[in-house]
């Protein structure tokens, strides 16, 4: 079975379990710091996916990481997942369990990159796009700045993305001079 389905299996079992138990905020607060450490520290990635470190040093390590503020639904989740030796997933399950909540939730997460902080009123603007986009009246914007778009923004919903950037404008015009209309295509 593929790992991502493995992921997806295990994602849907934690984030039903937490919805029965009622602590879905505490375990989702518990993923998103995973899915950060993650982020920040390769090494814990390179750990748990490395087969020659037995399940019972990566369930220490990651008791180590959540013992004081981890919930125990969450711990209990970890130990399982390391017994059957797929901690190696654990960082995927944690940013598809936060997928799941979003759906199940109703919220549509979006990525919006510009050159500058935006306003209040420029996020609400792009809120309201958000939600024509998606349908769904609960937004989650992702801001990033980027020097590198020079101008305008990107901003990306799903698999769908707006490019209004100055440097996808100058590549296109780069593109089209590339061209020489004039010469004769005999």
């Amino acid at each position: 079975m593929s790992e991502f389905r493995v992921s997806t299996r295990y994602a849907k079992s934690i984030l039903e379990l937490s919805i029965e138990k009622g602590v879905l905020e505490e375990v989702l607060v518990d993923m998103k710091q995973l899915s950060v450490i993650a982020a920040t520290n390769h090494e814990l990635v390179l750990c748990l996916k490395s087969p020659i470190i037995t399940f019972d040093k990566k369930l220490k390590v990651m008791k180590a990481l959540f013992d004081k503020t981890g919930n125990a639904l969450t711990l209990a989740f970890f130990e399982i997942v390391a017994r059957k030796n797929r901690a190696d997933l654990l960082v995927d399950i944690a940013r598809e369990f936060q997928k799941q909540y979003n759906l199940h939730m109703g919220i549509q997460v979006a990525d919006v990159t510009t050159t500058f902080p935006i306003t209040d009123e420029m996020r609400n603007k792009f809120i309201s796009v958000v939600k024509d986009i998606s349908g769904l009246d609960k937004v989650e914007l992702n801001e990033k700045i980027d020097a590198d778009i020079i101008g305008g923004f990107v901003l990306k919903v799903n698999d769908r993305q707006l490019d209004e950037s100055l440097s996808s404008k100058l590549r296109a015009l780069k593109l089209e001079f590339s061209y020489n209309h004039y010469e004769s295509k005999i």
